[in-house]
C-alpha cells in the first residue's frame, strides 16, 4: 500500500515555458469536466483541498502540477466536453493539452477518468485514441462506482472496454470516492508505470 505522506500543488501553468523544472515522472489525468478528477486527486491523496472542487464543471483551464512525496507529479489537465467556453479557448485548451502529451519527457502515463455508469463519450474515445497514437501509457479509471448495482459492474465495464476499443496492456480500476474504492488499486498501477 502506498503511503501518501505529502501532497502538495506546486503551480498552475498554461504555456509550457511555464511548466516545473524537475526530474519527477509525471502522471496526467484527464476526463470529462464533471467525471470528478479533483475529487480522485483529493482522495488517492487523503487531502481535501488539494485540488479544488468546484460545483462549475470545467473550471480547469491550466495544467495543474502536485508533488506527491518528492516521488511522483499528477497533473490535472483541463476537463473537457462541457466548458461553457468559446470555440478559441476551446482550441487553446486543446493545443495546451497536446503540447504536454507530445512534448513533457516527464510524462510516464495518463489516467482516462470515465463514468463508470455511462457509455465513455466522443471525447473520452478521442483521449484514449490519441495517448494510444503517442505510445503513452493509460490506466482507465471508472469512477462512481458505488452508484451502480453489483451486476451491472461486469455490464458496464465491458460496454466501456468495447467503446474504447481497450488495449489489454492498459490496466481498468474501478474507482469510488466516497467508498475509497480503488485507492490502492490505483496507486500499485501508477507505481508500475513509474517504475
Amino acid at each position: 500500500m502506498y503511503k501518501v505522506n505529502k501532497s502538495q500543488y506546486v503551480l498552475s501553468a498554461a504555456w509550457k515555458s511555464q511548466w516545473p523544472v524537475h526530474d519527477l515522472p509525471e502522471i496526467c489525468l484527464a476526463g470529462r469536466s464533471n467525471v470528478g478528477k479533483s475529487s480522485l486527486i483529493n482522495t488517492i491523496c487523503h487531502h481535501n483541498g488539494l485540488a479544488k472542487v468546484s460545483g462549475t464543471p470545467g473550471k480547469t483551464r491550466t495544467l495543474n502540477f502536485f508533488n506527491i512525496n518528492d516521488e511522483i507529479c499528477l497533473v490535472d489537465v483541463p476537463g473537457y466536453g462541457y466548458a461553457k467556453v468559446n470555440d478559441k479557448i476551446k482550441e487553446s485548451f486543446g493545443e495546451m493539452i497536446d503540447t504536454y502529451l507530445r512534448q513533457r519527457s516527464n510524462l510516464k502515463g495518463l489516467i482516462l477518468i470515465v463514468d463508470y455508469r455511462h457509455k465513455p463519450t466522443h471525447d473520452d474515445i478521442q483521449m484514449y485514441d490519441y495517448a494510444k497514437y503517442y505510445e503513452i501509457p493509460v490506466i482507465v479509471v471508472a469512477t462512481k462506482e458505488d452508484k451502480l448495482k453489483r451486476n451491472d459492474l461486469k455490464k458496464n465495464e465491458k460496454l466501456i472496454k468495447q467503446t474504447l476499443n481497450f488495449d489489454n496492456h492498459d490496466m481498468f480500476i474501478p474507482f469510488s470516492a466516497l467508498k475509497k474504492i480503488g485507492v490502492d488499486d490505483l496507486w500499485e498501477a501508477i507505481l508500475k508505470l513509474v517504475d
